[in-house]
């Protein structure tokens, strides 16, 4: 049975996410710049709430993924202070100037959040190469790739998701997220052949999780 892991980006959307019958949180911060890491606090109100899995972004801001040594200096801080809280799991992903994987800052803030698992974000639909991508995030010890195929969104991406499916022949779990719905799920999942989906599923432009879409999300599946 295909899961649903729902991006909540405040509480509200995680209460809901969870009460709907999502598998599994995303939880961050600064919806309008995709996605950052989330409030100590907002974490700890939370995790005292939901019994549900609960990955955390760890992303100090918005615009690209290579970091300043500052920028990785806070990236390794929150992960070691947000792990406290009794989180499942992480979501990063950092490239180094050229766009590939960095393979030595994505190990090392791996290693701090051993043994929980770690997603690597969309910053793959930014990586050079998909097979080299999908190869050098295996060796960093990734657990999961959320990613539209290297394209604007899960529809015009859907056959290189279909690739990674295949070339990954599970030794990784690939994540399809970015423009998923309710209304294109079963299609994807039909030609894909992925197991886990990612969805805001926010449908009015606005902040938060719509409870009938984190539903017709789980049923499609």
């Amino acid at each position: 049975m295909p899961k649903i892991e729902i991006a909540c980006f405040n509480p509200e959307s995680a209460i809901i996410a969870f009460e709907n019958g999502a598998d599994r949180i995303e939880l961050c911060a600064g919806l309008s710049e995709g996605g950052t890491t989330p409030e100590f606090e907002t974490t700890k109100k939370l995790r005292d709430k939901i019994d549900i899995p609960i990955f955390v972004m760890i992303r100090p801001r918005g615009g690209d993924f290579t970091y300043s040594e500052t920028e990785f200096e806070k990236m390794k801080n929150d992960l070691v202070h947000l792990k406290t809280l009794g989180v499942d799991g992480f979501v990063f992903g950092i490239l180094d100037e050229n766009d590939e994987v960095s393979m030595q800052q994505n190990k090392a803030l791996i290693e701090l959040a051993a043994p929980l698992p770690c997603t690597f974000h969309r910053a793959f639909d930014r990586a050079k190469t998909l097979e080299d991508s999908l190869e050098k995030v295996m060796e960093c010890g990734f657990k999961t790739i959320l990613t539209s195929g290297q394209k604007p969104n899960v529809s015009e991406g859907k056959g290189n998701l279909k690739k990674l499916v295949e070339l990954a022949g599970g030794r990784i779990e690939i994540l399809v997220g970015g423009g998923l719905r309710s209304s294109n799920i079963e299609e994807l999942r039909a030609f894909t052949k992925a197991d886990y989906f990612h969805s805001s599923a926010i449908t009015d432009g606005g902040a938060f999780a719509n409870p009938d879409e984190v539903v017709a999300l789980k049923n499609k599946s």
